[in-house]
């Protein structure tokens, strides 16, 4: 036997054992983060029998969690590797499996002018939020972040848009940070636009399906007003998270062009080159966009639907854990007063646009 021959199984047997290797490595990683997880849905569960509703989800409570053990206790080298899994591989997965979720038949069947409304609605949103993040002095990468949590769908997109666009775990952290307080005061606060504004149910539901950030929030703040809210914001809503695969994709175009936060950032990262279609078009959106039309074709069955958003919906909550566990609060704080004027900014000119589009499109 030749020694080419005879190297080939030692070389196959060496790449297994370096691939079990690194399975193992990931576990204890993986293990803290999952703990994070069961102690933030448990707090969740807690939350939702005392009021009925999770206003504080658990997706929020794993990064506040995080950055709490973060801040008492620093993870050492055993666990840098899972919760690096966990933070970007475990996160695409998810990505991929809330297209299950998503009909575009049922999207597509409720008119043309409210469906380019709502489009129109979040590119100026976006817009408006990237201008004025940047005015307050953000970063670029937090001002997308940020633009693209008020203008489509809160945490979610955030937790999307940010392995595009490379963001640092930091920011990633502050933007969910803030926004979930946002989320939450939308959550108590809107109902009071029903009389003060003098909405019909059905002008409420486009108001909330167009500024409040997850779906459960959506349901949190229509079903005290009546159903009609309800089933309207929901769907309004969905066309929202909809955009959230062809802005991935824009953002993927723009993200080689960012700028620098600072120079030994610059000096750190690669020098632009052109993107290849995987970077074009990340896979985990590709697949995401695949699943949604597969549910739409009738390929996936309703019975698999709950299940897969279900474990799409863990897996992002693991994630978050992993992001809180990466930021240190200090860095946190430094940035809070700017993300917070931020975001209230952009929240209040996504509101003042989705009310003059109500207006516009003389929807009664």
């Amino acid at each position: 036997m030749s020694a080419d021959a005879s190297s080939k199984p030692a070389a196959g047997a060496a790449s297994r054992a370096a691939g079990t290797g690194l399975g193992f490595s990931l576990l204890p990683g993986i293990g803290l983060c999952a703990a994070i997880t069961a102690v933030a849905m448990a707090a969740q569960a807690l939350e939702e029998r005392a009021t009925g509703h999770p206003y504080v989800e658990a997706l929020v409570l794993a990064i506040l969690i995080g950055i709490a053990v973060r801040t008492t206790w620093t993870p050492d080298a055993r666990f840098r590797a899972g919760i690096a899994f966990s933070a970007k591989q475990l996160l695409e997965v998810a990505v991929v499996l809330l297209g299950a979720s998503l009909s575009l038949g049922a999207i597509l069947a409720s008119g043309p002018a409210l469906l380019a409304g709502i489009v129109g609605t979040v590119v100026i949103g976006i817009a408006a939020s990237v201008a004025i993040c940047r005015a307050l002095g953000l970063p670029a990468r937090m001002a997308i972040l940020v633009a693209c949590g008020n203008a489509i769908c809160g945490n979610s997109a955030i937790a999307a848009v940010a392995p595009v666009i490379g963001a640092e775990p930091k920011d990633i952290a502050a933007a969910i940070a803030f926004t979930a307080v946002l989320g939450v005061l939308m959550v108590l606060g809107l109902p009071l636009f029903v009389p003060f504004a003098g909405l019909s149910d059905n002008q409420y539901g486009v108001l909330a399906g167009l500024t409040v950030y997850a779906v459960p929030q959506v349901l949190a703040a229509t079903v005290p007003v009546s159903l009609l809210s309800t089933q309207v914001g929901t769907l309004v809503k969905l066309v929202r998270v909809l955009m959230l695969g062809p802005v991935v994709v824009a953002f993927s175009l723009i993200a080689p062009r960012l700028p620098q936060a600072t120079a030994d950032s610059a000096a750190s990262r690669p020098a632009p080159a052109r993107p290849g279609l995987a970077k074009l078009v990340p896979w985990f959106i590709l697949g995401f966009l695949a699943l949604a039309t597969f549910r739409s074709l009738g390929l996936v069955p309703d019975a698999a639907v709950k299940p897969l958003t279900q474990l799409a919906g863990v897996l992002t909550i693991l994630s978050m854990a992993a992001l809180g566990l990466g930021v240190d609060v200090r860095v946190l704080a430094r940035v809070g007063g700017r993300v917070t004027l931020a975001v209230t900014a952009s929240l209040a000119v996504l509101v003042a646009v989705s009310l003059c589009l109500i207006t516009g499109l003389g929807i009664r």
